[in-house]
């Protein structure tokens, strides 16, 4: 006996498609600018979070892959385009580039960007990377943010304006040693003899000679 034809629907399946899941309206970095219009001096708040991608750092700090960036923003529409003003936060992490210890630390960064219409003066004027552009009833606020984090990203970070550093003798912060720590300064021309009769080897040029301390 055959199968039984399945019956179907003539109602829509509620999943959404592929297609659906690819609008730039599911993106939270793509603003939906239908709402706003184009008449000049039309204004839009915006207050959301979206995820921050892998590429928002410098070699010691940068955002967490997926960390929530927020912004606040106002969308205004003039004649040339949409003017974008706010601020963006974020949070970043890294290490010190003095003693290497970890940097947990939030920026608040103020934005302020023309995103010209096609077809504006300001697009047919401008070169393909000077200007910003509406794509469409969208406009994708992400490059910008990018472009204003990565560009705040201090490329020597520290944990703290005053912090000393790392010892060269033995590694070790600075700020966590006694003030009066401080190393022995081997000569490495006396070492191998210093070795064999078991006496320092000194800066003074001879074995066993009055020890040079570093002071660090």
């Amino acid at each position: 006996m055959p199968a039984p034809t399945p019956h179907r629907s003539g109602a829509p399946s509620s999943r959404p498609t592929a297609s659906q899941d690819r609008r730039p309206a599911a993106n939270p970095w793509k603003i939906d600018l239908r709402e706003l219009g184009r008449r000049a001096g039309s204004m839009q708040e915006v207050d959301r979070t979206a995820p921050a991608p892998a590429d928002w750092r410098v070699e010691l700090l940068g955002v967490p892959e997926g960390a929530q960036a927020h912004l606040r923003l106002r969308l205004e529409s003039v004649m040339e385009g949409v003017l974008v003003t706010g601020e963006l936060e974020v949070p970043v992490v890294g290490s010190c580039a003095r003693c290497l210890e970890p940097i947990e630390d939030s920026l608040r960064l103020d934005v302020q960007e023309l995103y010209a219409y096609s077809g504006s003066t300001t697009e047919a004027t401008s070169e393909e990377d000077e200007v910003r552009r509406v794509e469409g009833d969208f406009l994708d606020l992400e490059p910008l943010a990018r472009d204003t984090v990565v560009l705040s990203l201090p490329l020597a970070p520290v944990c703290t304006e005053d912090c000393a550093g790392l010892c060269v003798g033995c590694g070790q912060r600075l700020d966590d040693l006694p003030a009066d720590h401080s190393h022995e300064i081997v000569d490495a021309r006396w070492a191998d003899l210093a070795a064999k009769f078991g006496t320092p080897a000194s800066s003074s040029g001879t074995p066993g000679g009055p020890t040079t301390p570093e002071e660090n």
